[in-house]
């Protein structure tokens, strides 16, 4: 399956670059975050993103597609992930894969036991990157 395109804004490319130089480069989370980031099809001012685009510290709706089940995301950096309050890490497979995704697009998950699930993005709840609001 080809990835869909992806829009990153600069802030959010520059802040995990940074995490990534401060990492283990052969863990898997940084080799997935780092391909993300290098797939890029725009890269763009925080002031111009799309509302419809997830950027980090954005909340999501998706959907899983064979189950039906809806997730509430929000997508924040490693320190501050908390599964419990749907908070996952840029880290963690399905973090690195919302990143830059519009609405309407989807991704393949791989979960545990080596199935693969399929995520369509349904909404961007809320976007701190459009919003001037830029927490790290």
């Amino acid at each position: 399956m080809t990835a869909p395109s992806i829009t990153l804004t600069r802030l959010d490319v520059q802040r995990l670059e940074r995490l990534i130089d401060s990492l283990d480069d052969t863990l898997p989370g940084v080799i997935a975050l780092q391909t993300e980031l290098d797939r890029a099809d725009a890269v763009v001012g925080h002031d111009e993103v799309p509302a419809d685009v997830v950027t980090m510290n954005s909340r999501v709706h998706c959907r899983e597609e064979s189950s039906g089940k809806d997730y509430h995301l929000t997508l924040v950096y490693p320190k501050n992930a908390n599964a419990d309050e749907g908070k996952i890490s840029i880290l963690a497979p399905v973090g690195s894969a919302l990143l830059g995704l519009k609405v309407g697009q989807h991704i393949d998950w791989p979960a545990p036991g080596g199935k693969t699930l399929k995520l369509t993005l349904l909404e961007v709840e809320s976007q701190p990157a459009n919003g001037g609001d830029f927490p790290e």
